[in-house]
């Protein structure tokens, strides 16, 4: 080596030191990450009276595919026009949320990462509502990192802007044979702006069960009691009903945007069964056998409720007492008695039984005479 550096002086060093530096570069230098959360792309917005209700998914990913490491507040933006270029002025920020776990301590992001849920609930104004109440109002999140510094926009949400009007008064649930009868006090309409309309809906949902049913709804009148009469519940079952104000936005050319108001206090009715079927109507008695063996026919007109089971049969003579004379459940609207003899007037009544064994009171008597 000394006799090389002696042969080429100098310049031997410097050719070599390039040489070595040549040997242990490979790629230019990265720039440092900015640390910039990817926006989200799935932001939801539900709308319940003057509270609409936002929803989103955490980042886990940064605009250069790294895992985030670092995350700052989330910035609510919200606006009346159509699309929204910028946040501008937010309505509210969200705080830092925690960092996904099993993302923070990574470069790359992990297939077991956690996505979390993130969400913020937006108050409207009297103001807000009334400014423009047929329009659309507009959300976007953006979050941001640990500098302060986002990337941008998440995908936009609308809700409408219409103000709602508050719950119906009153409202009460009263269990009967017919039905569950839902009642309130009705109310006119306070808002009489045009392309909106009103109407009231009630819901029913079965305790333990998270799916609820829309029982009816009928439209907004100024009237002492409203009432709405619940059929399709089953019984010996519990249920909550409430009570909202619908609020249509109806403009030409576009569907029907709808948003409901505040409910009623939920009220709870188990729908134990105690109401016994229809009393059964038009009974005849007809005697027929002359010649042959004697019985007694019987017709009534069909009971029509929904849970009927079937009939009993009640016979008497003539200041005697009414027995059952059936030994299970007639079935259909015709008896034939056969049990009946020669010279003697029988007086004959039916009730009907339901599912649960509710007996309703007897029909009007019938009587037939056997030759």
């Amino acid at each position: 080596m000394k006799l090389l550096r002696d042969c080429f002086g100098p310049s031997f060093a410097l050719v070599l030191t390039t040489l070595l530096a040549g040997c242990a570069s490979t790629s230019p230098p990265l720039p440092p990450s900015l640390e910039l959360p990817k926006p989200p792309t799935d932001l939801r917005a539900m709308r319940k009276a003057d509270r609409v209700y936002l929803t989103w998914s955490v980042p886990t990913l940064t605009t250069d595919r790294q895992a985030v490491r670092y995350l700052g507040a989330t910035r609510i933006c919200r606006t009346l026009e159509t699309v929204m270029t910028q946040c501008g002025n937010p309505v509210g920020e969200s705080p830092a949320p925690p960092i996904p776990p099993r993302a923070a301590d990574k470069k790359k992001p992990s297939s077991t990462t956690q996505i979390l849920q993130a969400s913020y609930t937006d108050t409207l104004s009297p103001q807000l509502q009334q400014q423009n109440p047929t329009a659309m109002l507009t959300y976007a999140v953006e979050v941001l990192n640990s500098s302060n510094r986002g990337a941008g926009l998440s995908n936009q949400a609308k809700v409408a802007a219409a103000p709602t009007l508050p719950p119906p008064e009153g409202f009460t649930a009263k269990l009967t044979g017919e039905g569950v009868v839902l009642s309130w006090k009705g109310t006119a309409d306070s808002h009489q702006i045009p392309g909106l309309s009103h109407r009231y809906r009630v819901y029913r949902r079965e305790v333990g069960s998270s799916n609820e049913a829309l029982v009816g709804e009928l439209p907004l009148q100024n009237e002492s009691e409203m009432r709405l009469v619940d059929h399709g519940f089953e019984w010996e079952k519990t249920y909550d009903y409430r009570a909202t104000v619908l609020t249509s936005v109806l403009e030409p050319g576009k569907p029907e945007v709808q948003v409901e108001g505040d409910d009623t206090p939920v009220i709870r009715v188990f729908a134990h069964d105690i109401f016994p079927p229809a009393v059964p109507s038009g009974l005849e008695a007809v005697f027929s056998g002359a010649g042959q063996q004697l019985f007694v026919d019987l017709i009534w007109a069909p009971d029509t409720d929904a849970d009927l089971a079937g009939y009993n049969i009640y016979r008497h003579e003539e200041g005697g007492k009414a027995v059952k004379i059936n030994s299970d459940l007639v079935k259909t609207p015709a008896y034939r008695d056969a049990r009946v003899a020669q010279g003697k007037k029988y007086f004959y009544s039916v009730s009907a039984i339901d599912l649960r064994g509710n007996e309703s009171a007897r029909s009007e008597e019938t009587s037939e005479t056997v030759p």
